[in-house]
């Protein structure tokens, strides 16, 4: 994929996460540079339903901008970074506070797959906590200390969630990325509403990691690529 293409779909991403529900006025997604695996593009701090080509920067590990480009950068940028050096595989991120995800930030039930098209989120979503490195903070990632930390807790899992927060959700690919991080709200939701019926037969980890392999092994038309295709038409609809 070009620079120019990967920045069509950072923008496309954004306005898909908006209209679905996974970011507000708040969260950002980036991309791992495709010419430079030591650098990143993400926008500008702008509210990501707004966000146009015009506004992606690119970024190093460290959070620095490049480029002389002087505009506001987003204060938890190094969330995406810490991730990217840690984690070779990853080549999008997601941070968002959906609404369904945090309830499982700060109490002891475990956010697991409770059906199929939710099995991208990985056996059992672990929890960050700023409190147990950095003590009494804002909750916000604003430094490469955290970061880091955060990148450890997340370890080769797909999704993190942070207390008190939100939750950051990775992917081999933007269309991935966005992917994970709709179905990890859509999850956290159903299960919810399960809880209140009673017990739950979660997915077993055979019947994850089968379900993962064949949606990472899917043609182009399928899988990530047909949810990409339905959800970028529903935010268009929603643009006028």
């Amino acid at each position: 994929m070009s620079l120019s293409e990967l920045i069509d779909d950072i923008v496309t991403a954004n306005h898909i996460l908006a209209n679905e529900g996974v970011v507000d006025a708040f969260g950002h997604i980036s991309a791992r540079h495709p010419e430079d695996p030591n650098a990143y593009l993400l926008s500008r701090a702008r509210s990501p339903e707004l966000i146009t080509a015009e506004d992606i920067m690119t970024f190093s590990l460290d959070g620095t901008p490049l480029n002389d480009d002087t505009r506001k950068p987003y204060l938890e940028r190094f969330i995406h970074g810490s991730i990217y050096k840690t984690r070779p595989d990853v080549h999008a991120v997601v941070h968002s506070h959906s609404r369904s995800v945090v309830p499982f930030s700060i109490t002891k039930t475990r956010l697991r797959p409770v059906v199929h098209s939710c099995a991208c989120i990985g056996h059992e979503v672990n929890v960050w906590d700023a409190q147990l490195s950095f003590g009494d903070t804002n909750l916000l990632v604003s430094s490469v200390a955290m970061g880091d930390d955060l990148a450890k807790v997340l370890g080769k899992d797909r999704a993190v969630l942070m207390r008190g927060h939100g939750s950051t959700v990775v992917g081999t690919s933007v269309r991935g990325a966005v992917y994970n991080a709709v179905y990890l709200e859509a999850n956290a939701n159903l299960q919810m509403k399960a809880i209140a019926l009673g017990d739950i037969t979660y997915l077993t980890a055979g019947e994850i990691d089968t379900i993962n392999s064949r949606l990472e092994n899917a043609l182009p038309g399928e899988g990530y690529g047909r949810a990409w295709d339905y959800w970028k038409w529903r935010a268009q609809e929603a643009r006028g």
